[in-house]
């Protein structure tokens, strides 16, 4: 299992899709600034995403046939450490370091064999709101990679000798991620941003639940929430969409629908609280932070102005140089005061709410001006935004989407998430049409909503002693306002 599969959902912004871990709008929205033009008239010749539903338990099966040699094939369960509660957090990424050891019917040596012998590669990873199991495979194999997976899916054995290797491993991955100060960034600002709520708690979960999770704990999570209507099957390159819905039919018809003796989960609203922390730690050569605000939700129509701000910000890295020849106002004075090392900013998106913000690497004599630039280009947006800047944004945006889905795995990747943030998959000309339809004034009133006289989330991580308090940073969310 690949880290950086399993983390880019967590924390990258996503421009077509649910992070790391689909798309921006469901169009029973309406979103005001949505051209007049109907969508058919500006698709072009771009491949169908089919979709077609099993009568046995409602599983999705959504695929775009691409043509060439290769696929992408996966289930997409809509089920995550969101779902999880302080006493069994981590159980969901637990179970996905269990899912290639072995099922009923091959053992972990057969299964990696016949995985091998198909030239195929097998991959998993787990986010806040969805769990992932794919494979990567030969055309003609698709069939059959998708029946491993729901093998997997169904009848793994979870053995004890397995879970206790596992659980030396998961604890050995902690211990890493303890060292990417990115993820210790955002693990905090989750949890501070969402206090009291599942989107609070981390993927990993802590070290005390790790230590004790059993398999009854497992088998429990498989039945509470692998269940038809919150899976869906998706596939990407040269696929036969026919195909792959008898390949389903037949491998995923026992799937329940029902939860029968189990208590059916409840989707909770995550409260948001603006919030700081600070991790003093004076032996580190620099601040790892982050500075931001609520968002959107995945179905919010604010969610592409936001990242159209949010593209505009930009990011910057003094060791990439090229600082003061980026279009970024902040990135420019950063380059030019040396305010920062570097900086990203992001748009992390669930189901009801978000994160809008920017992580920051600084040094601690500089940190306090870094951020409070960062406020003043907030507000400067949020209050006289440039049509030039909106236009530039935007075309960077368009291409970074486009971009991001250069091959069948992001492709892949993208149909699962839309299918369960959306119920559909968006056309990218529709996608781009909705981007080209936003304007400067339309992005400033969003930025006013969600930036100005707003509580913010700050995390701080390193030598903090230059950081103010915390009434400072929420008073200059509306000492910029012209």
């Amino acid at each position: 299992m690949m880290l950086w599969l399993r983390a880019a959902p967590r924390f990258a912004t996503n421009l077509l899709g649910a992070g790391k871990h689909g798309s921006i709008h469901r169009l029973s929205r309406s979103p005001r600034w949505i051209s007049q033009y109907p969508t058919s008239e500006i698709i072009v010749n771009v491949p169908e995403t089919r979709v077609s539903e099993l009568d046995s338990n409602g599983i999705r099966v959504a695929t775009e046939d691409s043509g060439g040699s290769t696929c992408t094939i996966g289930v997409w369960i809509d089920a995550g450490s969101r779902y999880e509660t302080p006493h069994t957090n981590g159980v969901a990424h637990f179970l996905e370091h269990m899912a290639f050891k072995g099922t009923k019917n091959r053992t972990q040596t057969q299964l990696e064999l016949e995985v091998e012998n198909m030239g195929a590669h097998l991959n998993a990873y787990t986010s806040r709101e969805q769990t992932v199991y794919y494979a990567k495979c030969l055309s003609k194999d698709a069939p059959k990679a998708l029946e491993i997976i729901s093998d997997i899916l169904q009848n793994s054995t979870l053995g004890e000798a397995e879970i206790e290797r596992e659980r030396a491993v998961i604890l050995r991955e902690m211990q890493e991620v303890e060292t990417n100060m990115q993820e210790v960034v955002f693990d905090h600002l989750h949890s501070i941003a969402y206090q009291g709520t599942p989107l609070g708690m981390t993927i990993l979960g802590p070290t005390a639940n790790i230590k004790k999770i059993n398999r009854h704990d497992l088998l429990d999570y498989i039945e509470s929430h692998y269940k038809g209507p919150r899976m869906v099957v998706a596939a990407a390159g040269g696929v036969n969409h026919d195909e792959i819905v008898k390949a389903a039919e037949k491998c995923l018809k026992d799937v329940k629908i029902t939860y029968d003796g189990v208590k059916i989960p409840e989707f909770e609203p995550c409260r948001y609280t603006g919030a700081d922390m600070r991790i003093r730690d004076d032996d580190m050569p620099f601040i790892y932070g982050a500075f931001a605000v609520e968002g959107a939700g995945w179905d919010n129509p604010d969610n592409i102005p936001l990242m159209i701000a949010n593209t505009i910000i930009g990011s910057y890295d003094r060791s990439q140089g090229g600082g003061n020849s980026v279009t970024s106002r902040l990135a420019q004075y950063s380059a030019e005061q040396g305010l920062c090392v570097s900086y990203q900013s992001f748009n992390t998106c669930y189901k009801d709410t978000g994160l809008w913000g920017i992580y920051f690497v600084a040094d601690r004599l500089k940190v306090h001006d870094f951020l409070m630039e960062v406020s003043y280009n907030w507000n400067m947006l949020a209050s006289a935004i440039k049509e030039s800047d909106v236009i530039r944004a935007k075309n960077m945006l368009r291409t970074n989407m486009l971009l991001q889905l250069d091959g069948t795995t992001p492709i892949c990747e993208d149909i699962g998430r839309q299918m369960l943030c959306y119920g559909r998959r968006i056309p990218i000309p529709e996608m781009e049409e909705r981007i080209n339809s936003v304007t400067a004034k339309q992005v400033q009133d969003v930025l006013h909503e969600y930036i100005q006289d707003r509580c913010p989330c700050i995390v701080g991580v390193g030598p903090t002693e230059s950081l103010r308090d915390y009434t400072t940073y929420r008073a200059w969310m509306s000492f910029w306002r012209y």
